[in-house]
């Protein structure tokens, strides 16, 4: 569904806003994973949501707090003139603090944490011990929050199952995409996967449905080979009659992606649960067509916009990348109506409704 407009919040006694203007305030983030090149999902969403806010709101000051080791890296980094670094030990001392991840050792007076996805408490994901932790820091960050921003519907409704965390408390922010011009690079035949390649990720079924394109098309898989099951899914592509037209990329740079959406005819994410899937938005901003899982939050962020597959079903998986491949009026649908979807994110938005959410905290605990 779409992002709903930055003013569709409760209505409250007085005007946040006004509160807001009224009664500086001081506001701290968690920017521990916003360092570095080559973020991930979680990474672009801190960068996005703190230069953002920064930007928008010059009369701010805002504390961007780090856990010891990335605040080091950090010092690298130009901040925004409204921003100065903290160390992240014990409670943030700030009228409000937002952690951008789904952790808060430590409340400050007012806390909203942001939830990504539940995924290793619902699936099969990772080793127990891993499972365990992170559950224990998932019921810490929900207990110490005063609201919870999450990224999708999908992700509202599993901390209401997992946490029991109230659901009127929990206002959903979906991500954004950044709009991109029309490349004049020439397309190939080629079949992208965007994604850390593990179970989660579902590459080896991606693979064996990959036999089900017509000779001529290549797959090639962008993203580091590491996480729980990753041996799994590269003895799939070993083992694939089609081994010879699979490129395993590893982990590239921004740039390097972008090249590559530029040059794709199929986009292809057949994950089995994501909080979000910052991913198929690119491929649409790009102008790629995709085929994405009818599970979790992709039919959220798909809409209409892609071929919607079961990602446990390798026929199914199989028939929609052939379709694709061999219908260009099917292509260029679903081009048009991607790049209309991918239109409908932006971070602005994503960055206006988290203020107003910060409003709203502060205004309700007055």
């Amino acid at each position: 569904m779409p992002p709903a407009s930055p003013h569709d919040r409760q209505p409250c006694a007085f005007d946040p806003c006004e509160y807001s203007r009224q009664v500086p305030f001081s506001c701290g983030l968690d920017a521990t994973y916003s360092v570095g090149e080559n973020l991930s999902g979680l990474g672009v969403y801190s960068r996005e949501i703190l230069a953002g806010l920064a930007r928008a709101h010059p009369e701010q000051r805002f504390r961007y707090y780090y856990r010891p080791r990335p605040l080091l890296k950090s010092l690298r980094e130009t901040l925004p003139s409204n921003a100065t670094r903290r160390p992240l030990l014990g409670a943030p001392r700030v009228d409000l603090f937002h952690s951008l991840s789904q952790r808060v050792d430590q409340p400050a007076r007012r806390t909203i944490s942001t939830f990504h996805d539940l995924f290793v408490m619902s699936g099969d994901y990772s080793t127990p011990d891993f499972r365990a932790r992170f559950t224990e820091q998932a019921r810490r960050a929900a207990g110490h929050s005063d609201a919870i921003i999450a990224v999708s519907e999908f992700t509202a409704s599993q901390i209401v199952q997992l946490l029991g965390y109230e659901r009127s408390r929990i206002h959903v922010v979906p991500h954004g995409v950044h709009a991109v011009a029309p490349s004049a690079a020439a397309r190939e035949n080629l079949i992208l996967f965007v994604g850390v390649i593990q179970r989660r990720k579902n590459v080896a079924r991606l693979v064996q449905a990959f036999e089900h394109v017509p000779a001529g098309w290549r797959l090639a898989l962008a993203g580091a080979a590491r996480g729980f099951g990753a041996e799994e899914q590269l003895r799939a592509v070993q083992e694939s009659p089609r081994r010879a037209d699979v490129e395993i990329l590893g982990h590239l740079s921004r740039e390097q992606l972008d090249g590559l959406y530029a040059r794709a005819r199929i986009f292809a994410f057949p994950s089995l649960d994501e909080g979000f899937g910052i991913p198929v938005l690119e491929a649409m901003a790009h102008g790629v067509p995709v085929v994405t899982s009818n599970c979790s939050a992709m039919p959220e962020v798909a809409g209409d916009a892609a071929l919607l597959v079961d990602p446990l079903d390798v026929e199914d998986i199989g028939s929609a990348l052939a379709r694709l491949a061999t219908d260009e009026s099917l292509r260029e649908h679903f081009i048009r109506r991607g790049r209309e979807r991918a239109g409908q994110f932006s971070w602005d938005a994503a960055v206006a409704r988290t203020w107003a959410i910060y409003e709203k905290v502060l205004a309700a605990n007055k």
